[in-house]
């Protein structure tokens, strides 16, 4: 045998052993071919772009309901300044009118002490109609405790002065409720567009697959947007919709 047939021998024993046969190599396939890759990428792709869509939609309706309620306290709010000045001048209307109908009591208690019964008739008279006409409501209730409890002065009543500005401070207390309450729209908000943020990363991820020409930069790649993709539902899940989207019919939003 001459050197060179001993060469190609060698040769050729070498290839045989280094080299399976096709028969192992089709054993040896990997489970996720490009092919199978290609579609699992194009339907992630798909699940997350809808997602994205459906974060972006809902956190327009919490930035919407946000604005809404922001100006419904602000509203509120001018309406609790009004309620408590007309309550404020209603309170002074009262305290005058008192002011000027307690001479009547006075002057009474000074005709019962000399017995004149004639004054007594007349300043009575005056005091009825003052109870019937004169001041508001409030003032005339307070007169009638203030008789019932034998005190000098209606404006003692417990909660007197309070009463006079109720509508205004339930006006401010609505204000404040709304303010919070878009503030917390705000903040959900807010959350629906990180999720957004990190579905646009993962659509990211997946879109760049492809420039990657082997399989296992491919698999870190992919693995990293499925945990992208994960992270986000879950954490979408754990944010409240908006105030009465329907949770039954979710193309129905009753504001």
């Amino acid at each position: 045998m001459t050197k060179k047939e001993t060469e190609e021998s060698k040769s050729e024993i070498q290839e045989h052993g280094d080299t399976p046969p096709d028969n192992a190599l089709k054993g040896n396939k990997s489970f996720l071919n490009s092919n199978k890759l290609e579609t699992v990428v194009a339907i992630l792709l798909g699940i997350t772009t809808l997602l994205s869509a459906w974060a972006t939609w809902i956190g327009s309706l919490h930035s919407g309901i946000q604005s809404i309620n922001f100006t419904k306290s602000n509203n509120m709010a001018s309406q609790g300044t009004a309620e408590y000045n007309m309550g404020m001048q209603l309170y002074l209307s009262d305290y005058m009118a008192w002011n000027a109908a307690k001479d009547y009591y006075y002057d009474l208690e000074l005709a019962k002490a000399e017995g004149n019964q004639a004054e007594i008739d007349i300043l009575t008279e005056k005091i009825e109609r003052f109870k019937k006409e004169a001041g508001s409501a409030l003032l005339r209730e307070a007169v009638e405790w203030m008789e019932k409890n034998n005190a000098d002065d209606p404006f003692t009543m417990p909660g007197m002065a309070e009463k006079y500005f109720e509508s205004a401070q339930d006006k401010v207390n609505q204000s404040q409720g709304l303010l919070e309450e878009g503030m917390r729209d705000n903040t959900k908000g807010d959350s629906y567009n990180l999720v957004t943020v990190i579905f646009s990363l993962t659509l990211f991820l997946l879109g760049i697959i492809g420039t990657f020409k082997n399989m296992p930069n491919r698999l870190v790649v992919l693995s990293i947007a499925v945990l992208f993709l994960i992270f986000a539902v879950i954490y979408m899940c754990t944010i409240p919709l908006p105030t009465g989207f329907g949770k039954m019919n979710f193309f129905e939003f009753n504001q």
